[in-house]
């Protein structure tokens, strides 16, 4: 959902390029550098307000973690809660999630997170869903061999398609939750904007956790 233009949200960002990247094209491999100390580095690609990605950068002080997120208002509204909480283990991103790998040096992030990406519902704009095969090929390069994924919706059609996308490339799953909030394997889960507000009324979340191939899948 894209979010209203805020007269703020610009002058933030060019205020703090300690907290936040707009350039990342220059990046790949030195990202450590920005963080207070080298650890294993996670990157959220679309991270709306920025809810689940700074929760986990205060739960998991052993972690960095990255937000990535395309529309800028969101992004500024994740940077103005870091700017008060200065989390030495958060970065951000102004940036698309189509061009990870020119963002990223192969191997560099130990894990990645799908949370309620946009389904995409129509067949014609398949390729844009963010679990479509040239996107998975952009996380599997991005990610160590075997790297992991993990992916939360609550569209059903969406969640289908992107079990048969992900089984269809080769990954193999470690959960298949078709009710995340009442599964008793999951544990611990920090929830999104969206996710607290959504199943506070009796939706139902979908979750996986999946692990990409040894090998590059081939096509």
């Amino acid at each position: 959902m894209r979010l209203r233009n805020k007269p703020w949200a610009a002058p933030l960002i060019e205020q703090h390029p300690e907290y936040i990247s707009v350039r990342p094209e220059g990046m790949p491999g030195k990202w450590q550098a920005r963080f207070a100390q080298e650890q294993p580095l996670f990157l959220e690609v679309g991270s709306g307000k920025g809810q689940f990605i700074t929760e986990m950068a205060k739960l998991h002080p052993d972690r960095n973690f990255i937000a990535l997120e395309i529309q800028e208002v969101a992004i500024a509204y994740i940077l103005r809660k870091q700017v008060e909480l200065k989390l030495p283990n958060l970065q951000l991103i102004l940036g698309d999630g189509a061009a990870l790998t020119t963002y990223f040096a192969p191997g560099e992030i130990t894990g990645l997170y799908l949370n309620f990406s946009d389904p995409w519902p129509k067949s014609r704009h398949e390729k844009r869903r963010l679990t479509y095969k040239t996107f998975l090929a952009q996380y599997q390069a991005i990610l160590p061999a075997g790297g992991q994924l993990q992916f939360k919706t609550d569209n059903q059609g969406f969640f289908e398609y992107s079990l048969v996308s992900m089984n269809n490339y080769g990954l193999t799953f470690e959960l298949v939750a078709l009710d995340l909030h009442h599964d008793r394997r999951v544990q611990d889960n920090v929830e999104t904007e969206y996710e607290h507000k959504f199943a506070s009324r009796g939706g139902r979340i979908y979750e996986l956790l999946a692990r990409f191939p040894e090998a590059k899948a081939k096509g």
